[in-house]
């Protein structure tokens, strides 16, 4: 027990009387031999020990290269052959009874001999009772039985050689039996399956619920939830794929904000940010990588393979499940590009989807119908021009082996406007070089500074976005064109050369002057060659009318071939497959009639009438009245059209229809008798229509034609009655019930008049059918 000295102000603890003591040694230089003097009464203690019997030591002196050993922490002789002992046994159970039972006292404190004797007892190494008998036994915890009693407790040792033969026994195959499991059958299966499937689509559901909740604290579930689509199950693996494919798709369609991310640089990283504006980048870099990771994994589901693990990059799955993961993963691609075409990585979702174009007809329909609708939906046009640059180019590398169907999707484009006078940009950009080498360095320096501040300008007025929306509109158009022109040179026997005129038709109005001439001439040569079809004949009428009456008013071209090329073509449209290109001659009637008034000449007005009126009686009503309303307007607009109502006019030579030239077909010797015929037609507004045009078009007066009717355009009539937009009520309507009405006699005067006439009714017996009546 160590020692406390008392102070003037108090106790003193042993620990500090102990440091002072040992700064003393250390300043005195004594600290050495203070150290072996410690050794050397250990090695008394040992010795006195051993001198009563518990340790048979021999006596060894102690040299001084022992004790410098000590120091250095090396073990003695005798120290080693201590530990070595098999009687030595460290436990508390065989202290001897009077130290177990001695009671403790916390008042009395030991004296300093009976702390000796103790810290000598505490040196004396412990020896197992019956020491030979449990030579081989090893102690364990002791435990307190029910009557307060300590129980001590042994086991025997076992040798490494006897430890290793039990190991083999133990990994011997023959001595364990395994038991085969039972066979599941198809039902147990089955439901095993169901179960699996309904835990996964839970957690799906759960992780997507909480990604929609708080998209910017819950990130971390979106990349929890694309890496289900990992899945290993033998029997789920397809299916949780999918299911991941579209929660993910519809997840991104709601957390994908409206501009593109733009990443950090290491610059902007290092600067110190606010808490708010730090957890908003990380948000937007982590939405970032987990988009990228799940495009390349539908990229890799659209090739036909099933991307796994890093491990095993990719996974063999038969063609047909394959072929129904690929549809899928082009659907959620498809919408993913629909509903964000400005966000990130709209570039490689285009460049995955457009060959999609020229493999199946699955993919190939849903990629027109997704590029269709980006056309149509797209304000700003970014979107657009890579797209229709792609097609472009698609177009160029298969030799213009496509479906027309990928053309098609260019007639979905709505662009009213252009800047033509950028057709020659390069030209004005090479004059601009040239002038700015001219000026001097003051004059360079003051027409930058004007450039910047129209530039600051314009972006206060808000013009920028006007001017850069009419360029990208611009190089769409011009993209355009140089996909149509290309294959107007390179293969006019192609399937798309119908598609190409349709789209030259539409954007005529927007074409360069500097085309018009090898246009007309490419279109005359298709046009004498005889390979077109009817409906590329007036596609190719169409574009030339929509030149003419345009820009190209004030060329010198003779359009003779066109109008001889409709006139032929107008009776290869019927009420059968041919009813739909009907729009297209009212297009090209109003460009060739009705613009042109003062270029038309008398003979070629009424052999057009003529033939329309004829055409009339082939087909459906809505087509009909599209026509009528055309021959109205040539009775309005040209008096010389009163000949085919007059059955008395003369003039030289017979009507010939099978004439193919409308100037001498001879017209105005003919009648326009199919007006007698349609005035019985089965539909009310073309009987009406027809009534007023057989009394030449009265717009006052008896046989004018109703407002509603009189100021509709011929295609806008001939929508409004389109028989395939509107569904027929085919529902009976149901009985309406209605109060029988009783039969009563008026009264008479006398009252006794009315008393005999009841009584006389009273005494004839009832008639059949008289039951319901009542006199009174």
């Amino acid at each position: 027990m160590a020692s406390k000295k008392k102070g003037k102000g108090g106790k003193t603890s042993s620990s500090k009387i102990a440091n002072k003591k040992n700064n003393k040694l250390l300043k005195q230089g004594k600290v050495k031999k203070q150290k072996q003097l410690q050794i050397r009464k250990q090695r008394k203690g040992v010795r006195e020990a051993a001198a009563r019997g518990h340790i048979n030591e021999k006596k060894e002196k102690v040299t001084d290269q022992e004790v410098e050993g000590e120091q250095n922490g090396e073990l003695h002789k005798s120290d080693f052959k201590f530990f070595l002992s098999k009687g030595r046994d460290l436990s508390f159970a065989n202290l001897p009874k009077q130290l177990k039972n001695e009671p403790r006292s916390r008042k009395r404190k030991p004296t300093s001999g009976e702390d000796d004797d103790l810290s000598r007892y505490e040196e004396v190494p412990r020896k197992l009772v019956n020491h030979d008998k449990n030579a081989n036994m090893k102690m364990l915890l002791p435990i307190k039985g029910d009557s307060g009693k300590v129980i001590t407790r042994m086991v025997e040792e076992i040798d490494e050689d006897e430890e290793g033969e039990h190991a083999e026994d133990m990994q011997d195959p023959e001595a364990v039996e395994e038991k085969p499991l039972r066979p599941l059958s198809n039902v147990e299966l089955l439901v095993m399956r169901s179960r699996k499937l309904q835990e996964r689509k839970q957690t799906i559901a759960l992780l997507a619920t909480s990604i929609l909740e708080n998209p910017q604290e819950n990130i971390r579930r979106v990349r929890e939830l694309r890496l289900m689509l990992n899945e290993k199950e033998p029997d789920l693996y397809i299916t949780v794929r999918k299911l991941v494919m579209v929660s993910l798709m519809e997840v991104f369609k709601d957390i994908v904000p409206g501009y593109k991310i733009r990443l950090l640089t290491d610059k902007e990283k290092a600067q110190q940010l606010k808490k708010e504006t730090r957890s908003l980048h990380e948000y937007e870099c982590a939405l970032l990588l987990n988009y990228k990771e799940y495009l390349e994994h539908l990229e890799m589901s659209i090739k036909g393979k099933m991307p796994n693990s890093k491990k095993q990059p990719v996974m063999e799955i038969p063609k047909d499940v394959s072929r129904s993961v690929s549809e899928l993963a082009c659907r959620c691609m498809c919408e993913l590009l629909v509903h964000h075409p400005h966000f990130n990585y709209s570039s490689n979702i285009i460049a995955v989807l457009m060959p999609l174009m020229r493999r199946g007809a699955v993919l190939r329909d849903q990629v027109i119908s997704t590029v269709t609708k980006v056309f149509r939906e797209d304000k700003a046009g970014q979107v657009t021009l890579e797209i229709v640059r792609s097609i472009g180019r698609m177009v160029k590398a298969c030799n213009y082996s496509v479906k027309p169907k990928v053309l098609d999707t260019l007639l979905a484009l709505k662009i009213r406007e252009v800047d033509l006078s950028t057709f020659g940009e390069n030209q004005k950009v090479e004059r601009r070089k040239e002038q700015l080498q001219r000026l001097s360095k003051k004059e360079k320096k003051r027409k930058k500074a004007m450039d910047k501040i129209n530039q600051e300008l314009q972006e206060v007025q808000a013009t920028e976005d006007k001017k850069k929306k009419l360029k990208l509109h611009t190089e769409i158009i011009h993209a355009v064109f140089v996909t149509y022109f290309r294959i107007l040179k390179n293969a006019t026997q192609s399937v798309l050369l119908p598609s190409v005129l349709e789209g030259l038709a539409r954007f005529a109005h927007l074409i360069n002057i500097e085309f018009f001439d090898d246009l007309f001439k490419v279109f005359q040569s298709l046009i004498t060659s005889g390979d077109l079809t009817y409906r590329e004949s007036l596609h190719c009428v169409q574009t030339a009318f929509t030149i003419l009456t345009g820009q190209g008013s004030a060329l010198n071209i003779d359009p003779m071939t066109f109008y001889k090329q409709l006139y032929q073509m107008l009776f290869k449209v019927h009420a059968g497959r041919s009813s739909d290109d009907v729009p297209i001659i009212l297009d090209c009637l109003d460009l060739m009639i009705s613009r042109r008034r003062k270029q038309v000449s008398q003979q070629r007005i009424l052999s057009y009438m003529k033939r329309l009126s004829t055409l009339t009686l082939q087909q459906m009503p809505h087509s009909v009245l599209g026509l009528l309303s055309t021959i109205r307007g040539l009775i309005q607009g040209f008096p010389c059209t009163d000949r085919l109502f007059d059955n008395e006019a003369e003039g030289s030579g017979v009507f010939r229809p099978d004439i193919e030239d409308p100037e001498h077909c001879n017209a105005q010797n003919s009648v326009v008798w199919e007006l007698t015929l349609l005035q019985h037609h089965f539909h009310p507004v073309v009987r009406q229509y027809t009534a007023h045009i057989s009394r030449m078009a009265p717009s006052t007066g008896e046989g004018q034609l109703a407002p509603n009717l009189a100021r509709v355009a011929p295609k806008d009539l001939y929508r409004r009655y389109d028989l395939t937009q509107h569904i027929l009520d085919t529902s009976i309507p149901a009985q309406v019930k209605t109060k029988k009405k009783k039969f009563q006699t008026s009264g008479f005067h006398s009252e006794e008049l009315q008393s005999y006439m009841e009584k006389q009714c009273a005494a004839v017996p009832n008639l059949p059918g008289e039951d319901m009546m009542d006199i009174g």
